[in-house]
């Protein structure tokens, strides 16, 4: 077999109702800082908003019907455990509830779980300084 070269993750996409692009910027982009992109023109009449997450983007796409995923998720990386902080006392401040992991289940690593405004599961995580 011919071998490839996989150099990382381009995107993550999570899926969205009908009509969701307002509360996407809200969350996604006010609320969490996340810069939005412009999509091409093709894939913008079909919904949705894309954002700039570090080296990566994250895709809110329409999907009808649409279930949110409950287990799946993507997982932001914050530069430290202060942001990682700051970002769950913002959340928590705009009603969303913030869901601390046990710190023995991934050594190193501090993490939370939120959800999205429809529901999908996301994790957040920083690993201390040193």
């Amino acid at each position: 077999m011919d071998s490839v070269t996989i150099t990382g993750i381009d995107h993550v996409q999570i899926a969205a109702p009908g009509g969701c692009e307002q509360a996407a910027r809200r969350f996604f982009g006010d609320l969490i800082g996340l810069e939005e992109l412009e999509q091409p023109a093709p894939l913008a009449a079909r919904g949705g908003c894309w954002f700039q997450a570090g080296a990566h983007e994250l895709h809110v796409g329409v999907a009808e019907p649409f279930v949110p995923a409950a287990k799946a998720h993507p997982a932001f990386r914050l530069a430290s455990v202060p942001d990682l902080d700051r970002l769950a006392a913002r959340l928590e401040h705009h009603g969303v509830t913030v869901t601390w992991a046990d710190e023995l289940e991934i050594p190193g690593v501090r993490r939370f779980h939120a959800h999205d405004p429809w529901g999908n599961r996301l994790e957040f995580v920083a690993r201390p300084a040193g």
